[in-house]
């Protein structure tokens, strides 16, 4: 599975980095390093509502308070 974050400047405003190490840390915690693959990209062209991630090329847009429930429901479930 490979989860791409958006790092450029709309999105690192919207708290990118924030989603970033509780992405990180959310792999680690459940074990799921070798399943999942965390990158970071620039600009998806999505920027009007949150911070842009895909999961395999599904599009989501994510806030710094919704990581948990984004991870539980689109990463934890599908690995």
């Amino acid at each position: 599975m490979k989860i791409t974050v958006c790092i450029g400047s709309s999105c690192h405003i919207r708290g990118s980095r924030a989603v970033v190490e509780r992405l990180q840390q959310l792999i680690h915690d459940n074990g799921i390093g070798d399943k999942a693959e965390l990158a970071g990209t620039f600009c998806m062209g999505k920027c009007q509502q949150g911070v842009c991630v895909t999961v395999d090329g599904e599009f989501f847009s994510v806030s710094p308070d919704g990581v948990d429930e984004f991870f539980n429901e689109n990463i934890l479930k599908k690995v």
